[in-house]
């Protein structure tokens, strides 16, 4: 009997075989992309973190020139006021041009990145204490007035001053150098935190451009602070007189307390160092750099006793800007 060839067999092999090499061709052509994939990813890894060292190095120098201006500041002595140089805000600027024009081919590779730095620092005796509120474990008449005055030109509501002013009594109660009590809330730090101590999100958001937290006690800085705060502090002006205020000591800063009555028009007006001053020792240091669609920007808190600039607290916070989420 003839045997026929098995064609059907042979024909099964080769397509066995073709699919074999599309498999190995896939498997392969996976591992390399995923080989790729994590060298690609440790190059971002590794670039991000330069950027953000990077940043940190440029943001703690912005840092130390803010602070050697307010040094300098100081030596010069007199009264703090908007028309000082460390009133002037830095606007957004190449980060190039503030570097040394010897620079090497290398500086250059690296300054044609697109980095550009700003920067402001802010007199935070320019807006009302939260810690004025409370002293010695009492609430301070003189302060919660000034806070219920701006809680009713903003139109807040005034139980919830009455909540936040008995809380913060609570806390200090809580603080280490005035012992414990469990049924007290914590110290705040920052504005936020109100929430804690009966605020509400709307409240604190209104409130936020005047109002601050520093460490002790601190006057109003009749030469910096705003209209409002002007008004809520003190008890004769009606708002039409602090805005007055204002308007004249912007054109002439107030050397002393004295000038204050003069500048506002109101003889009833009275001015005591205990809630006013024209000088400050609080500032707030604010800095940004931004690198492509990356926004660092830090908040620091400096405090200025003579020449002697000390920084409290530092915070920092990494943004997208507006064309990366485009």
């Amino acid at each position: 009997m003839r045997c026929r060839p098995q064609q059907p067999t042979r024909r099964a092999q080769g397509g066995a075989a073709i699919l074999t090499a599309m498999l190995t061709v896939v498997l392969v052509a996976t591992l390399a992309s995923t080989v790729l994939w994590q060298q690609w990813r440790g190059v971002e890894v590794e670039a991000a973190e330069r950027s953000r060292t990077q940043s940190a190095w440029v943001l703690t120098g912005a840092l130390d020139w803010a602070r050697l201006i307010l040094r300098e500041d100081a030596r010069k002595g007199g009264a703090d006021h908007l028309g000082e140089p460390w009133a002037v805000p830095l606007e957004e600027a190449r980060l190039s041009t503030f570097l040394a024009a010897d620079r090497t081919d290398a500086q250059e590779s690296d300054a044609a990145q697109e980095a550009f730095l700003s920067g402001q620092i802010v007199d935070l005796q320019s807006r009302l204490n939260v810690v004025n509120l409370v002293q010695d474990g009492k609430i301070s008449e003189p302060s919660r007035l000034a806070f219920a005055r701006l809680f009713e030109l903003l139109n807040l509501p005034a139980s919830e001053l009455a909540a936040m002013a008995e809380n913060l009594r609570l806390a200090q109660e809580n603080r280490p150098e005035a012992g414990s009590n469990p049924a007290a809330p914590l110290w705040p730090q920052e504005a936020d935190q109100l929430a804690w101590f009966g605020l509400s999100p709307r409240t604190v958001a209104m409130l936020r451009p005047y109002i601050t937290i520093l460490p002790v006690h601190t006057p109003v800085n009749l030469n910096t602070a705003s209209a409002e705060v002007i008004y809520a502090s003190v008890e004769a002006f009606d708002l039409a007189e602090a805005q007055r205020l204002v308007r004249s000591r912007d054109m002439t800063h107030l050397a002393a307390l004295s000038d204050a009555v003069k500048a506002g028009g109101n003889a009833a007006a009275q001015f005591n160092e205990a809630q006013h001053s024209v000088t400050s020792r609080f500032f707030e240091v604010r800095g940004a750099l931004r690198v492509e669609q990356t926004r660092v920007q830090e908040q620091s808190l400096v405090q200025r006793d003579g020449m002697n600039v000390t920084t409290l607290w530092r915070k920092r916070g990494v943004a997208q800007t507006t064309a990366s989420l485009q």
